[in-house]
């Protein structure tokens, strides 16, 4: 598959099937976090076989979205002092995201209904757990979502054919309750303007968002 087959086949999926990940994919997701914890100052961990993270969520209202099944994630976690944390991890989470799905696996970005003192990851002092990502293979493949227009996510009304693209790849990324809390405006060469609107996990959100939008354009895109 090619990026723009394997982000339409990516939905949200919360109930897994017993099937294990196979070492050789295992591999593969280390080897990306590998190469993206010392780039980006972050210390992004592969959890596989700890199912309590989510087994052991409770709350009496706060049972939707609960993962069943699941007991491998991804830990997105980064030091406390950087103002960009959860963009950065929304934006380097959904590179794990797609690589999985190119992989055959399917993934959930989980924010709430998960037990954060569960979590095994090595996490110092200095550091933050942001989310996880739940992982392993769907009993589905997920349903597509309503999405909004290009229109509603745009105040630009002139903008190149990439900038376009970028917005249909962009509206295609995984939001916190598919909320779609952004706004990206052109203006000029590369650069972009990013505004994120109220609601809740807005920065992963918009981290999300701009690796979609970047592949979508196919360049590197100045933020402001």
């Amino acid at each position: 598959m090619n990026i723009e087959e394997i982000i339409k086949k990516r939905h949200s999926v919360r109930s897994y099937t017993s099937k294990e990940i196979e070492k050789e994919k295992i591999d593969i997701l280390n080897e990306l976090i590998n190469d993206i914890n010392p780039k980006e100052n972050l210390h992004i961990q592969l959890i596989i076989n700890d199912p309590d993270v989510f087994d052991k969520y409770g709350g009496f209202i706060l049972q939707y979205g609960k993962l069943h099944n699941c007991k491998n994630y991804i830990a997105l976690i980064g030091k406390k002092d950087d103002n960009l944390l959860e963009e950065k991890c929304g934006y380097n989470g959904e590179k794990l995201v797609l690589k999985a799905t190119g992989l055959g696996l399917n993934t959930c970005f989980v924010a709430g209904t998960y037990k954060k003192k569960y979590v095994t990851a090595n996490i110092s002092e200095d550091e933050e757990l942001v989310c996880v990502i739940a992982l392993g293979y769907g009993e589905t493949n997920g349903n597509v979502r309503k999405s909004k227009s290009i229109e509603e996510v745009t105040d630009s009304k002139e903008y190149p054919d990439w900038f376009e693209k970028g917005l249909e790849y962009a509206l295609l990324a995984p939001t916190a309750l598919n909320q779609q809390k952004f706004k990206l405006n052109y203006l000029g060469d590369n650069v972009v303007e990013a505004i994120t609107l109220t609601g809740p996990k807005s920065k992963i959100d918009i981290g999300i968002v701009k690796y979609h939008f970047e592949l979508g354009a196919g360049r590197k895109i100045i933020w402001k």
